[in-house]
Order: C-alpha cells, then sequence, then structure tokens
C-alpha cells in the first residue's frame, strides 16, 4: 500500500550525525509504502561546513530549500526537531504534520546550564566529547542496540568538522529560546515523542512541547534513551504511522 499519494515523509536528523542514522527507521516505514526523504543538516553528511555562525532561522531556511515539491510529514530529531518546528511556523504550507522526535522545549535555567557547559568545552578534546556521548546515548550496559549501530554513530560523529560541529551544536544549545515563543502558533497537527530515559531531551519537555503546540500529541516510549530512533525503531515506527493515518482520518 502507497499512503498519502506519496506525499514524502522528510526526516532530520541531530547535532553531529547525518541522514545515515534514520536507515532502520526508512527500512521499516518504506516496507509499509511510505515514501521518506532522508536530509543532512547543514554542515553535516554531504553539506558544506558551516563557517560562521548560525541561527535556527538559518538552519531551517537552509533546509526548506531543500525540500522539493509541496506539503511534507516533517520528522525531526533533537536538533532536528527544533529545525522541523521552525518549518511548521514559518513555512506552514509546507508542512503536513509535525512530529518533535527526543526534542528538548524550553529549556529551564539548570537546564540551560548544563548544556551551556558543554557547549564550552566542545571543542576541546573532541574525541573525549564523542565518548561521552556515546555513553549518555548508548550506556555501556544497554544490550538494546547492535553494536555495529553504535560504532556507525561513533564514526559518524568523529568524522565531524569541528568548526562545522561547533556552530550547529550552538544552535541546538540556544534555539529552544528562538522557537519556544512561537510554538503556540504552529498549526500543523503535531506529535511529541521521546525516550522514558532520555537525560537530555526529557519527557518533561515533551510535555512542555505537547502542551506549547495547540494540536499535538504525546508519547512516551518505555525504556529509552536519546537514540530512540534505533534504540526502540518498531515504536518509533508505529507512532509515526498511527499518527499521520490519524491527520488523514484514515485507519493503519
Amino acid at each position: 500500500m502507497v499512503h498519502s499519494a506519496q506525499m514524502p515523509i522528510v526526516l532530520l536528523h541531530g547535532v553531529g550525525l547525518d541522514s545515515s542514522m534514520w536507515a532502520p527507521l526508512v527500512e521499516v516505514l518504506e516496507a509499509d509504502g511510505h515514501r521518506c526523504i532522508a536530509l543532512d543538516l547543514p554542515g553535516h553528511g554531504a553539506q558544506p561546513p558551516l563557517r560562521e555562525a548560525q541561527t535556527l532561522a538559518s538552519l531551517a531556511d537552509d533546509v526548506l530549500a531543500r525540500l522539493d515539491g509541496d506539503r511534507v510529514h516533517l520528522v525531526g530529531f533533537s536538533l532536528g526537531a527544533l529545525i522541523a518546528q521552525h518549518i511548521a511556523r514559518y513555512a506552514p504550507d509546507r508542512v503536513a504534520t509535525l512530529t518533535s522526535v527526543n526534542s528538548v522545549c524550553r529549556r529551564t535555567p539548570g537546564e540551560a546550564a548544563k548544556v551551556e557547559a558543554r557547549l564550552e568545552t566542545a571543542g576541546d578534546d573532541f574525541a573525549e566529547g564523542v565518548e561521552a556521548s556515546i555513553e549518555r546515548w548508548y550506556p555501556a550496559a544497554s544490550t538494546t542496540v547492535p553494536r555495529e549501530l553504535v560504532e556507525r554513530t561513533r564514526e559518524t560523529l568523529l568524522g565531524n568538522d569541528i568548526e562545522s560541529y561547533l556552530h550547529a551544536y550552538t544552535v541546538f544549545v540556544r534555539g529552544d529560546r528562538e522557537i519556544g515563543p512561537e510554538l503556540g502558533a504552529i498549526a500543523a497537527p503535531a506529535l511529541a515523542i521521546t525516550g522514558e530515559l532520555d537525560p537530555g531531551s526529557t519527557p518533561e519537555m515533551s510535555h512542555r512541547l505537547a502542551e506549547a503546540i495547540p494540536d499535538c500529541g504525546l508519547t512516551i516510549v518505555p525504556g529509552a534513551r536519546h537514540m530512540m530512533p534505533v534504540e526502540d525503531t518498531p515504536a518509533l515506527a508505529h507512532a509515526i504511522t498511527a499518527f499521520i493515518a490519524a491527520s488523514e482520518g484514515t485507519s493503519l
């Protein structure tokens, strides 16, 4: 079965990653008949490195310029979720639905201070920072993610141009201040979904997002952490397909 007259699901990854992070999800969604487009964010993957300071608006404008066709089902993860929210707010005619995966939202002063502290040292020992991210995302005790996927994430992170990464990471750290006050003006049907155990993009943040966007559902995936799209791909795929079907008034 093919859905939505081929209206694509567009996938935006997180900071320091690239479009390859979506491979497990794309496999499931395409098997269900959905057309998927996984884009590299500015400064990531095949896109040119960033050489000047960015804003959430500048990253969103770059992504929007590369979106073909008319309306899409927009799915963003982490930094990609903030970009997706910005596009949904300022280019509403392009967004049929908005799914924010493991998204931060309106960080408290304490939450902001914690991530600002990480930004301050992010360029000092990049390899050490990568290992810290891997441990946060995939704890050593975790057996839910295949080792080759963990290694692929590590390789992608280590392959970053550090200056470009820092420009993008700065937007991740501060971008919720740009979009936070505007969330109430997002008109598209929306879904906020995160992992129960995500220490950075917490369930509380997804609750805030669901309360801030007028038409927004909420899903918390039990036992999952920040890399929920690969840690529990079936749960995310089911949530996205059910949400899109509901937004179209159809059944799975």
